[in-house]
C-alpha cells in the first residue's frame, strides 16, 4: 500500500466509525417517531419498550451479518474494517434505544422532561437570559452547556430554549454511547472499547441532563491517554512536547466547561496516576515539568475565571437530598434523589450489609490491579476512584461541622462507573493473557459470539433505563415525564395524551409532596 493510500486509510476508517456510531445513536430515536402509543397508559408503555426492542434487534443483528458476510468477501480483507464500524454501530444503537424512549414517554407534549419545573426550569431561564442578550445569571453553572443551549434555541427554534431543551435531552441520550465508545477507542480495541467503555456507562447514563454523564464517561479515558502520554514525554523531543501539552489544555478546558465536577473529583487520582507511572530520571524531568506547565496555563488561561467562581467562599451547596442521608460508604445503585418512604436504604446486603453485586465489582478492580499492574488504563482508574472516594468522605465528614453538602453524593455515579470499567478491563486483561489457550475454533466465532452477548446486554438495560422514564404519577424520575404531558401547551390546549384531557400551566406538582426529612434505618 502506498504511502498517500496508507494515510488516507489511517483518516477514512476512523471516520467511518464514528459515522456508524453517530448513525446508530440517531435511528432509533426516528424510528421511535412512528411507534403509535398512548404513553401514558401502561400497556402503550409496554408495547413501546417492545417496538423499540424488535428495532434495536433487528438492527443488531443485520450488523452481525454484514460481519460475517465480510469475513467470507474476498477472502476478508474488509473483515477488520468491518468488525470497528459494526462495534461502533452497536455503541450508537445502545444509547439511541434509550433516546427513543425518552421520544416516547415526551410524545404529544412540546415540552422536555420535567416541563419548566425544577432544575429544567432554571436552565430553560438561564439560557433565555443568553438568547435576549442579558448574559449568563449564574456564573457557577456550566457556562458552555448553557451558551450551546441558548445557541440551538436560536439556531432551530426562533429562541425557544425550552424546545432547545427537549432536544438536548434526546440527542444527549443518543449520543452517550458514540462519544463513549470514540472516546475509549484512543485507548482499546473496537471490541474491548464497546465491552470496557459502553456497557459499564449505561449505569450512569443520564437523559436528563445528559452533558455531566458524556462528560464524566469521556473524561476517564481522556486520563488514561494524558498519563500515558506522560509516560512517554520525557523522551520526545521538545516541539511535540509542547504541542501536545496545548492540545490536551484546550482538551481539558473544552470538558470542564461543559461539566466541571468530574474534573474536579478526579484530579486528585489523575496527579497520583503520573506520580506512580512516570519513568522517573533526571533527563526526563525536565520535559515533563514543562508538558504539566503549559497544559496547566492553557486551562488556567481558558478556565480560571470559572475556577474562581466555583471555589469561591460564596459557591455553597446546602441542598440535602434524600442522597446526602444515605450511607456514605454506599453507592452501587441509585435510587433517585426525592426521599419518600422508600424503606430501609441502602437495601440490605449479604455480606455484613454489603451486597453480592458490590462484592464483585470489588472483586473486579482487585483483579484489574492485579492483571494489570503498571498498565496506565488500571492505574489511572484506581487512582480516580481512590481520589473520588477520599474527597466524597472528606466532604461528607465535615457536613455536620459546616451544614453543607457541597455534591458530594453526586460523587456515587463516578465510582461506580470507575469499579465498573475496571471490572471489565480486568476481563479484557484475563483474555489478553489467556490468547491462544485454549485456541479458540474460530476468530469470527469468538467475535460474533461476544457482539451477540452484547447486544443481550445492551438490550436488556436499555430496556430497563428507558422504563424507568415513562411518565407516570410515581415518586420516582417516572414524574418528570409525567409533569411534562400534564402542563399546558403554549397555544393553551392541553398535551394530546393528557390524564383525562386535563391540564394546568405548571402541570402535576405533586412531586413537591415527596420530600421528607432524614430517614433512621
Amino acid at each position: 500500500m502506498s504511502g498517500w493510500a496508507s494515510g488516507l486509510r489511517r483518516v477514512v476508517v476512523p471516520g467511518a466509525e464514528v459515522v456508524a456510531a453517530v448513525a446508530g445513536g440517531l435511528v432509533m430515536p426516528v424510528a421511535a417517531r412512528f411507534v403509535d402509543v398512548d404513553p401514558l397508559d401502561r400497556t402503550g408503555q409496554v408495547s413501546a419498550l417492545a417496538a423499540l426492542q424488535v428495532r434495536f434487534t433487528v438492527l443488531g443483528v443485520v450488523l452481525l451479518g454484514v460481519l460475517m458476510f465480510c469475513h467470507r468477501w474476498r477472502g476478508g480483507r474488509a473483515y477488520d474494517v468491518a468488525k470497528r464500524v459494526v462495534c461502533a454501530a452497536l455503541a450508537g444503537l445502545a444509547s439511541g434505544f434509550l433516546a427513543g424512549g425518552i421520544v416516547v414517554a415526551l410524545k404529544g407534549t412540546p415540552w422536555p422532561l420535567f416541563g419548566l419545573s425544577g432544575d429544567t426550569g432554571r436552565l430553560v431561564e438561564w439560557s433565555a437570559s443568553i438568547v435576549h442578550g442579558h448574559g449568563n445569571p449564574n456564573p457557577t453553572y456550566p457556562p458552555l452547556t448553557l451558551h450551546a443551549l441558548a445557541w440551538w434555541a436560536q439556531l432551530f427554534h426562533h429562541g425557544n430554549t425550552a424546545a432547545a431543551f427537549r432536544d438536548m435531552e434526546i440527542g444527549g441520550a443518543a449520543i452517550t454511547g458514540p462519544a463513549a465508545y470514540c472516546a475509549w477507542r484512543f485507548v482499546l480495541s473496537p471490541l474491548w472499547a464497546l465491552v470496557v467503555g459502553v456497557v459499564p456507562a449505561y449505569s450512569i447514563i443520564d437523559p436528563y441532563k445528559p452533558y455531566g454523564a458524556v462528560v464524566m464517561i469521556v473524561l476517564l479515558p481522556v486520563f488514561v491517554v494524558s498519563v500515558r502520554h506522560t509516560m512517554r514525554v520525557g523522551d520526545m523531543a521538545w516541539r511535540p512536547v509542547l504541542v501536545s501539552a496545548v492540545l490536551f489544555g484546550l482538551l481539558y478546558s473544552l470538558l470542564f466547561l461543559i461539566y466541571p465536577g468530574s474534573s474536579l473529583w478526579s484530579a486528585p487520582g489523575l496527579v497520583a496516576a503520573v506520580l506512580l507511572l512516570f519513568p522517573w530520571s533526571k533527563a526526563r524531568v525536565g520535559r515533563l515539568l514543562a508538558f504539566i506547565g503549559v497544559t496547566v496555563a492553557v486551562f488556567g488561561v481558558l478556565c480560571g475565571w470559572y475556577v474562581k467562581d466555583l471555589t469561591g467562599p460564596g459557591n455553597v451547596d446546602r441542598a440535602y437530598g434524600f442522597d446526602a442521608y444515605t450511607d456514605p460508604a454506599f453507592f452501587s445503585m441509585w435510587r433517585t434523589d426525592m426521599p419518600g418512604d422508600v424503606g430501609q436504604w441502602p437495601p440490605p446486603g449479604e455480606l455484613a450489609g454489603l451486597g453480592l453485586f458490590s462484592v464483585l465489582t470489588f472483586a473486579g478492580l482487585g483483579v484489574a490491579l492485579w492483571l494489570g499492574w503498571r498498565r496506565p488504563l488500571a492505574v489511572t482508574v484506581a487512582c480516580v476512584f481512590g481520589g473520588t472516594w477520599l474527597w466524597r468522605m472528606e466532604i461528607a465528614s465535615r457536613m455536620w461541622a459546616t451544614g453543607t453538602v457541597q455534591l458530594w453524593p453526586r460523587t456515587g455515579n463516578q465510582l461506580l462507573y470507575c469499579v465498573l470499567v475496571l471490572g471489565a478491563a480486568a476481563t479484557a486483561f484475563a483474555a489478553t493473557r489467556l490468547a491462544g489457550w485454549p485456541p479458540l475454533p474460530s476468530r469470527l466465532g469468538a467475535h460474533v459470539g461476544a457482539l451477540a452477548a452484547v447486544l443481550l446486554v445492551l438490550g436488556s438495560a436499555a430496556s430497563s433505563v428507558s422504563d424507568y422514564w415513562m411518565p407516570a404519577k410515581t415518586n420516582s424520575y417516572k414524574i418528570l415525564a409525567y409533569v411534562s404531558q400534564t402542563m399546558r401547551k403554549p397555544d393553551g390546549t392541553c398535551p394530546k395524551y393528557a390524564p383525562n384531557h386535563q391540564c394546568s400551566a405548571t402541570g402535576d406538582q405533586s412531586w413537591m409532596n415527596n420530600f421528607a426529612g432524614p430517614r433512621n434505618h
